[in-house]
């Protein structure tokens, strides 16, 4: 059959949103190429023999009588070497390639494959002729900038070997060949909208270490979990975003900027290659992918990036690799749903979003977590999940908040009040919380001490406490308490400014070991034990308070790290000197 036999008509075009009749074999989510210029979209309903189309690029200039072609499958992840280091737009386009290729502006119609069809790589073989190989096998590996990437079989492959090719390959070339004549390639395809298989999900054990202390301590999130960090403009979503990217305890990142602003994705850009990665000493960006759908491309492919990011961390961790995935932010993501939903003329839910709103979010979250790899008992990956959501106003009730909370683990929520005052992260200790706790106690009291959730619960209680005593020293003020709720007032601020605030650009406080973090909390209420027992043995409040220790104990947080383990016991050995003779509660 002819190309034209198989084209369809463009009937009707509404901003990114086109009308086609008579496309040949059309199905739902497959690709079309549509106009002249062959701009790239996916049907998105079908009405008899009209397809509605969401082209992901500008349709500026598209009449209607045009051509529209379907290509007869949906948008595919291009999964192989190459994908580290590198940036996409939302529907994999390499965007470095496309700038040589175009110019600083994307031109209309032009694609360009994800991974690079020249480069070489050097393979090095696991398997030899007359084995058996299944979806998921290990193929061999391929160094790739200090990270091993394994070539594994793509899901549902099976057979004998035939023949095995070693030595510099591209992505394309053959380097299984399987009994009948199949051929296997490093490079996998995968639908996006698709999760990919595995043996099964595995219960959380271990938390996502962040070196932030308010996260890693109080509100911890397990590897293959899910966090959710709401917060109003200013409040500081990207900036602990980036953060994580820096410093999670992974070995992959998934960076993606979903209605970014471009200045942002070009700050990263530029900073992320200037840092080194404890792990292998190279660039960080050696070991992150970045996908950048910035707020001015297209809007439709908004809704493909954070799919794309998803595929790209689950092709990861079926290596055996921890990835995590950083969506910033998903309310943008959202706005595009709810663009598209209106020019379809769906019944709107509330605040004009598509009824199936949550549904979209939750089979997202449900994709994160930690699995048995497919054609390895023992190979054992995960996909953590962090969404920045930018509810208007900073209203946490809006409705892309609410239904993110329902089905993820975390809630990260900033406060604007606190980023108002410079206290970074700005996380609110009342409005955030963390169901993995009970999940991940053993795995802190094992690695942390037996007396991490006892300190964690305490530093709660006195957070919590502060926020009523607070409202009460509204009315009558702060001289009408009782001293020792005084000293606990003082007690809380102690925590709140010396431990929980960290300075981001700090070479040694912007990132804190845990075991660092939980010593510093143990410290902080060794102190406070005594300031409360020196307060019943009949010391004076003002005396206690102008202890050199209250600005001492926070300064513990910069000590250098070769030095903390003997300042440390050094500064416990003052607390209980300063307190001689006190009883101890």
């Amino acid at each position: 059959m002819k190309i034209e036999d198989r084209q369809g008509e463009i009937v009707r075009v509404t901003g990114s949103l086109v009308l086609a009749r008579g496309i040949f074999r059309a199905r739902m989510h497959d690709l079309v190429r549509v106009g002249e210029k062959g701009l790239l979209g996916e049907i998105i309903r079908l009405d008899g023999d009209v397809a509605s189309i969401q082209v992901y690029e500008d349709t500026l200039g598209l009449a209607v009588g045009e051509p529209a072609t379907t290509t007869g499958s949906p948008l595919m992840a291009e999964l192989g070497p190459g994908l580290l280091g590198n940036i996409f737009d939302g529907i994999g386009r390499p965007l470095e390639a496309l700038s040589a290729a175009t110019g600083a502006f994307l031109a209309p119609g032009v694609g360009l494959p994800s991974l690079d069809r020249s480069r070489r790589w050097r393979f090095v073989p696991a398997v030899a002729a007359g084995d058996d190989i299944e979806g998921g096998g290990r193929l061999g590996e391929i160094d790739e900038g200090g990270i091993g990437h394994l070539v594994l079989a793509p899901p549902g492959a099976s057979g004998r070997v035939e023949s095995v090719r070693e030595g510099e390959v591209t992505v394309e070339d053959p380097i299984v060949e399987l009994e009948g004549g199949a051929f296997l390639t490093p490079m996998q395809r995968w639908p996006i909208r698709v999760p990919r298989p595995h043996r099964g999900k595995l219960p959380p054990e271990a938390p996502f270490l962040t070196g932030q202390r308010v996260f890693d301590v109080m509100f911890p999130v397990a590897k293959g979990g899910a966090a959710v960090v709401p917060g109003g403009f200013g409040t500081g979503k990207t900036v602990v975003d980036h953060l994580l990217a820096k410093h999670a305890d992974v070995e992959i990142i998934v960076y993606v900027g979903c209605g970014e602003r471009g200045n942002e994705m070009a700050a990263l850009l530029s900073e992320f290659p200037q840092l080194s990665d404890p792990r292998t000493g190279r660039s960080l960006l050696s070991r992150t992918v970045l996908i950048a759908n910035t707020s001015n491309m297209p809007v439709a492919a908004r809704e493909a990036s954070i799919y794309l990011g998803m595929t790209v961390a689950e092709y990861f961790r079926d290596m055996g690799y921890h990835v995590a995935v950083m969506a910033d932010s998903t309310s943008r993501w959202a706005e595009a749903l709810r663009e598209i939903s209106s020019r379809l003329g769906e019944m709107p839910g509330e605040e004009g979003y598509p009824p199936y709103i949550g549904a979209r979010l939750a089979s997202y979250y449900e994709r994160a977590g930690e699995v048995r790899s497919l054609g390895a008992e023992d190979r054992i990956g995960s996909v953590t999940v962090v969404s920045a959501v930018s509810p208007p106003g900073g209203d946490f009730s809006e409705p892309v908040t609410q239904a993110s909370l329902r089905v993820a683990g975390a809630l990260w929520a900033l406060d604007a009040d606190l980023a108002h005052r410079r206290h970074f992260p700005a996380v609110s200790w009342t409005e955030s919380y963390s169901l993995y706790v009970g999940r991940l106690e053993a795995w802190f009291h094992r690695e942390a001490g037996s007396d991490w959730s006892e300190i964690r619960s305490r530093a709660m209680r006195v957070l919590q406490q502060e926020q009523e005593l607070r409202q009460i020293v509204q009315v009558v003020g702060a001289d009408a308490l009782p001293d020792d709720q005084r000293l606990l007032l003082e007690f809380a601020r102690l925590i709140r400014e010396g431990y929980l605030q960290q300075n981001g650009f700090h070479p040694i406080d912007s990132f804190c070991p845990l075991e660092r973090g939980v010593i510093m909390l143990r410290l902080f209420f060794e102190f406070f034990d005594r300031c409360r027992q020196a307060l019943k043995a009949g010391v004076v409040l003002d005396d206690i308070l102008g202890d050199e220790l209250w600005s001492a104990l926070p300064r513990s947080r910069e000590l250098p790290r070769e030095q903390f383990p003997e300042q440390a016991q050094k500064l416990e050995r003052t607390i209980r000197s300063a307190f001689e003779g006190t009883p101890r509660g």
